[in-house]
């Protein structure tokens, strides 16, 4: 019997958005697939748009929050409660591409050594060979990944086994932490190469975006523009470019991201933004 994969999709005040990317996961399901959906706050349009979906098949779960809880608890709640062999989960403003989660399944069942493995959420032309070959390497099966300790939230595959590894993510930790955490028991996480891609249709250069001007950058702001104080679409992208380099610059040692390797970094990062 093939393994089931449980996939948690969070949405919130975006109702535009969230028809089609949870329309759109929805129809990559096949029948070892299902959606579980955490409901932020309570704006009418978009919980009117999730009721919409309610009968689909694949749709399994459903949690309204009335409070916009943050990452941790959504993520906990499916990890803690479902029975399937692999975990999942899509942002609501991602498009996710036929057999994403097939492919990545596959993956994990010829290598048990992979921990958390996913999607590419950058654009085809943020790919920088020159940078990224180093990390790039081929395992059973012949499938191959982009070495990182750590991805990013949206369309990633995880094995059960890490969550009975690690236990849920600690309230004064989070996803990337999680997986330098997985990275350091040895476990291996990267992005899928070929990068199978999904959609951002919050990056400026997606057909989808609500995101074309300064004004929409302040009246759609994304959760992660708002951490680093984003006033405009073009220091967005830039920001979203220089994150897809980080990806493929970034040191695969886990050892590197804990205690004094770790503060090192942060001095030698300080001081190159300095000079």
């Amino acid at each position: 019997m093939i393994d089931n994969i449980d996939i948690l999709m969070i949405t919130y005040n975006r109702p535009g958005y969230t028809r089609l990317s949870l329309g759109r996961l929805l129809e990559t399901c096949d029948s070892t697939m299902r959606v579980w959906v955490w409901q932020n706050g309570s704006d009418e349009a978009t919980m009117n748009v999730v009721e919409s979906f309610r009968g689909h098949p694949r749709f399994y779960e459903y949690y309204h929050s009335l409070e916009n809880k943050k990452l941790n608890a959504p993520t906990n709640w499916l990890w803690g409660n479902s029975d399937a062999a692999y975990f999942s989960k899509v942002d609501d403003d991602c498009l996710v591409p036929d057999e994403w989660a097939q492919t990545l399944r596959k993956a994990h069942e010829d290598n048990p050594d992979f921990g958390i493995i996913g999607c590419w959420h950058f654009f085809p032309e943020d790919y920088v060979p020159e940078l990224a070959a180093r990390k790039i390497q081929t395992f059973q099966g012949g499938h191959s990944l982009m070495r990182s300790c750590w991805l990013g939230g949206s369309g990633y595959l995880m094995k059960r086994a890490c969550y009975e590894s690690l236990g849920p993510v600690p309230p004064d930790s989070g996803f990337t932490r999680y997986g330098i955490q997985l990275s350091l028991k040895n476990y291996i996480c990267g992005w899928y190469y070929p990068f199978i891609y999904q959609e951002h249709m919050d990056d400026p250069r997606s057909e989808y975006t609500a995101i074309k001007t300064d004004e929409d950058i302040r009246n759609h702001m994304p959760l992660t523009a708002a951490n680093f104080s984003i006033q405009s679409v073009r220091q967005w992208l830039e920001f979203l470019k220089n994150e897809a380099i980080v990806t493929q610059t970034s040191d695969i040692d886990p050892r590197n991201y804990i205690g004094w390797r770790r503060k090192i970094r942060n001095i030698k990062q300080r001081l190159s933004n300095w000079f």
